[in-house]
């Protein structure tokens, strides 16, 4: 997380104090409690768009998300980006858990997609929570099932075609995409040329029709079986 909050950060609503507790039960055993940390970490609101961490930055603190979503992403040397996963109320991040157990610097980026509500944990405060089995067990179990994601990710990445993951993408959101060719192109680790030229080909099998930032799925069974997803 940045050391230096946004000068847009607004003071949190009243009804956030309840949540952190519903969200993450784990949090009721730890030592120093919530309400004894309060107001020093008090839940942020964030707009959409906010860089909440920087790659190769070092780790400011634990977020806790309470409300929206936080994209985790990967950039390389030419620019492109890869996203590796987001998180939602209720989860945890991957990459500042391992930032914060290895005191080494942030392996990835995190923006917000959407306006968000969090806490920021300190550093030091989150290994003391760490001390509590059920908080450390919560952990662990995050690294479980982001691993279990990586994995897949990896997968996709390496051994699948990028076609057939374009065409996977573009299913499961309706038939109307609101969407850029720059967007899909950062969630498949590739650049935007690709993706348009990929993008006019499915049009010319008559598999969609594109617009302005719109994509028109005219034609989902055979994208379906084209990106082998029963």
């Amino acid at each position: 997380m940045n050391s230096h909050p946004d000068p847009q950060f607004a003071p949190p609503t009243p009804d956030m104090a309840a949540l952190p507790l519903s969200l993450y039960p784990a949090l009721a055993q730890v030592q120093p409690s919530l309400a004894e940390l309060s107001p020093a970490v008090a839940p942020l609101q964030v707009p959409t768009g906010t860089a909440l961490f920087s790659e190769n930055a070092p780790c400011q603190g634990f977020p806790l998300v309470l409300d929206g979503e936080v994209k985790v992403s990967r950039s390389s040397e030419d620019g492109r980006s890869l996203e590796l996963y987001r998180v939602v109320p209720g989860e945890l991040c991957l990459v500042s858990s391992a930032s914060l157990f290895r005191t080494q610097p942030l392996s990835a980026h995190g923006i917000t997609t959407k306006p968000s509500s969090l806490i920021l944990i300190p550093a030091d405060i989150f290994r003391r929570w760490l001390e509590t089995p059920a908080f450390r067990n919560e952990v662990l179990g995050l690294f479980a099932e982001r691993m279990a994601d990586l994995t897949s990710l990896i997968d996709a990445v390496a051994f699948h075609k990028l076609d057939r993951r374009l065409a996977a993408a573009l299913l499961g959101h309706g038939p109307q995409l609101a969407i850029t060719h720059q967007t899909l192109a950062d969630e498949l680790g590739t650049v935007r040329e690709i993706v348009t030229r990929l993008l006019r080909r499915f049009e010319r099998e008559g598999w969609v029709t594109l617009g302005r930032e719109q994509i028109q799925i005219t034609n989902g069974p055979a994208l379906r079986d084209f990106s082998h997803i029963r």
